[in-house]
Formats: structure tokens, sequence, C-alpha cells
């Protein structure tokens, strides 16, 4: 057990590195960043619960002033919710990868991840447009749409990665 939680301290700090991985665009508080392609990679690294426990983390140590958020940052900002709904996003990968009882394909690896992203869209879009007072289009156009191309990429390394950690029966 204290392995596992020492290897959820390591995948805290590692989405803390991929956030300093950043490109600011001119038109959003949301940066690009590497943080989505750690969060789908330890729900199907740590498993079940500990991709989650992961996440809750990076969110917790950052909130009480680890300054490991997107440039630097810690506290709350705009990017809080996406940052939120990495611990969710995290433990339904963790959780369904471990319920695997055959090796899956390519897209059906990639259908199980995509509803992840989905996830932190969700948390994040919703925070950001209470946290800016942004109506729903105004909220998409900001927070979900401008990611979807970079997110897609970074899923699909994520699935070309983690397609030879499968064995028959569960996750190495």
């Amino acid at each position: 057990m204290s392995k596992k939680l020492f290897l959820c301290l390591a995948v805290a700090g590692i989405c803390g590195a991929s956030a300093q991985i950043r490109i600011p665009l001119p038109f959003t508080p949301v940066p690009i960043t590497g943080q989505v392609f750690v969060v789908l990679l330890s729900g199907i690294i740590l498993n079940g619960l500990f991709g989650g426990i992961s996440m809750l983390f990076y969110l917790v140590l950052g909130v009480v002033g680890l300054p490991w958020f997107a440039g630097g940052q810690s506290g709350f900002g705009p990017t809080t919710g996406y940052i939120i709904g990495f611990i969710p996003a995290s433990l339904y990968i963790g959780l369904l990868t471990e319920r695997l009882n055959q090796r899956p394909g390519l897209l059906n690896l990639l259908g199980m991840i995509m509803p992840a992203v989905l996830i932190i869209y969700l948390f994040g879009a919703t925070y950001l447009g209470f946290f800016m007072k942004l109506g729903f289009r105004t909220t998409l156009s900001l927070a979900v749409f401008p990611f979807i191309p970079v997110d897609l990429f970074k899923a699909l390394v994520v699935v070309l990665i983690a397609k030879p950690l499968f064995s028959e029966k569960r996750i190495t």
C-alpha cells in the first residue's frame, strides 16, 4: 500500500511537471498543457482508485500552496475545474481498466479514454463558466472547443503507449 501511495505522489509530481509545459492561448485563460496526457495515463498505469488518488494529491497540494499548477500557480483560478475533473477522469479510467478481462483493441481503448476527456471538459467548462460569469456558447468556445484536437492527439498517444501495457487478463 505504501508503495502505491508513493507512486500516486510521483504521478502527481509528473502531472505538476507536465503543467509547466504550457502553450498560452490569447483568447482564453486556459492554456494547453501536458496534464491531460498524464491524467489519462495515470488511470491506466495505477489501476483502480489509485489514479484518482494521485490526482487528488495533485489538487490538494496545489490548492494549499505548492506552485505546480500551470505557470507555477497554486490555489484557485480559472483552471481549477479542470483539475477537479482530473480526479473522476482518472478514477473512471482506472476502475474501467481494472475490470477488463481481455486485451482491448486500439479503437476500444480510445473509446474507453474519450469519456474521461469529456469528464475533464465538463468540470473545467462548468467551473470556468461560473468563475468568469460566461454564457453557455462563450464557455464552450473558451473552455472546450480549442482543446478538442490537442486532447484527441493526447488520447491517441496514450492509447499507443497503453496498448502494450495490457496483458491478456489485466494491466501489469
